[in-house]
């Protein structure tokens, strides 16, 4: 039982009891997730795994569906338009151009609709329909008169066999261009770190496959095994300034989180919705403080930064990270979209750079909740381009190692020392030289432990 007290401020040792507030009862989600932790660690486990293949595999077959069809339409559509084209300027006119696109374009708009419709039910119906059963196993696997249960559930099969799907070796082959290094920071309590270079494309971090290739069921049983655990697994995602999922890689990573129902946690469109209220939120609370005078940072003016705000409150500025939650994705539960403009993309940033300094933000948030393994755009780019040269890319790289190093010594006074795991990623395209180049600069900049040997003469 807890209780709201006030101190009096002449005396602080008298106290007024308020009121006793209720004890709070555990709700649903806590329930569920109590039971899910338990049964993931016991034999249940494969059993657990398997249905969530099987949702898993209806989801995407639906989605293809979906995209057949879609694919047909457009395929009729552009068909169509070809022959009004060609009739333009005889039987056509310009306004019967427009009116067939936005014929076009409104059939697509109600295509779409129909399948998100069906989409979405089909997981709400998939989500409702697990938990369920998951209460129900756990009840079964308590109730001491039902000891068949357990012994049907160590001989199910598991069905997420180590078959090769067409593309499943190249992915696992161009997958395996990583380095590990393991290093020690701190003054005096030194403590130690793996540090990895990664090159893979950054939803490869994300998407489940329907077949599994080497290591695909080892990385689903860790991602679930640690789900509600004190070591959870980050990405940083790198988004503009907009919250939604309608273009870029956003929306590249919303299909993505569609692809497999999440048990755990609500849809990606829902916790937009929410950042979003959070967002306007906070803007308008700064536009009741904008008359206070503040400091400059960043080589921006906070006149120039508040009137940005006010053009669209609910806008993130460069630097400003929203988090998602999930249980659907591969190898992630956690991911930070971290807002960043086309600077990042010049050859002259500094430390100070907003992305730079999200960065940091975004560590300490590992720190407070139990993020234990992060991937981080060594780079802070998604993608290659063609300004980014040999030159620009280990400069990049330099500013970025030495930054999450001085990063990392601070996480220190943050959480007492705690060993973690950081993956430096770089994108797909980049060559294996570039990233051999990287990776001879990486133990340079953190000083990784090498073995010491000793000989003695006699």
């Amino acid at each position: 039982m807890n209780t709201v007290v006030l101190l009096h401020p002449q005396n602080t040792n008298v106290q007024t009891t308020l009121e006793h507030a209720c004890p709070e009862e555990p709700s649903w989600d806590e329930d569920f997730a109590d039971v899910y932790h338990e049964l993931i660690h016991s034999p249940a486990s494969d059993t657990l795994l398997n249905l969530e293949h099987n949702y898993f595999v209806s989801v995407s077959e639906l989605i293809s569906e979906r995209d057949m069809e879609l694919k047909k339409l457009q395929e009729r559509q552009a068909t169509e338009m070809d022959k009004v084209m060609q009739e333009l300027g005889k039987t056509m006119t310009d306004q019967d151009v427009n009116a067939v696109a936005s014929q076009h374009f409104d059939a697509q708009q109600v295509l779409e609709n129909k399948w998100a419709n069906e989409l979405k039910q089909v997981t709400h119906i998939q989500k409702q329909e697990y938990q369920e059963w998951v209460i129900k196993l756990h009840q079964d696997m308590q109730n001491p008169n039902n000891s068949t249960i357990n012994e049907e559930i160590k001989m199910q099969p598991s069905q997420l066999t180590e078959e090769s799907e067409p593309g499943a070796r190249l992915y696992e082959e161009q997958r395996q261009l990583e380095e590990s290094f393991t290093i020690h920071l701190g003054a005096q309590l030194k403590t130690m770190h793996n540090l990895r270079l990664v090159r893979a494309d950054v939803l490869d971090f994300c998407k489940h496959r329907r077949h599994g290739s080497r290591g695909t069921k080892l990385r689903r049983l860790q991602t679930a095994l640690s789900l509600y655990s004190s070591s959870l697994c980050g990405l940083v995602l790198l988004v503009d300034n907009r919250v939604n999922s309608y273009s870029g890689i956003k929306r590249d990573f919303a299909t993505v989180s569609k692809e497999c129902t999440d048990f755990h946690f609500p849809r990606l469109e829902e916790q937009l919705e929410v950042v979003q209220q959070v967002v306007l939120y906070a803007r308008s609370q700064t536009s009741k403080h904008k008359d206070q005078p503040e400091v400059p940072r960043n080589g921006s003016s906070c006149e120039d930064k508040n009137q940005n705000v006010e053009k669209n409150s609910s806008n993130i500025l460069p630097g400003e990270f929203y988090i998602s939650r999930h249980s659907n994705l591969s190898e992630v539960h956690i991911v930070f979209h971290l807002c960043v403009d086309d600077n990042v993309r010049s050859g002259n940033i500094t430390a100070r750079e907003p992305a730079i300094m999200g960065l940091r933000n975004i560590l300490k948030v590992c720190c407070t909740h139990d993020v234990t393994t992060i991937t981080i755009p060594l780079l802070l780019v998604h993608d290659m381009s063609e300004e980014m040269t040999i030159p620009w890319c280990l400069r990049r790289a330099e500013l970025v190692f030495k930054c999450v190093k001085g990063f990392m010594m601070e996480m220190a006074s943050w959480d007492g020392g705690i060993s973690r795991t950081v993956q430096f990623l770089v994108p797909q395209s980049i060559s294996e030289e570039m990233f051999y180049q990287l990776s001879n600069m990486l133990p340079q900049i953190f000083r990784v432990s090498s073995t010491l040997t000793l000989t003695s003469k006699r």
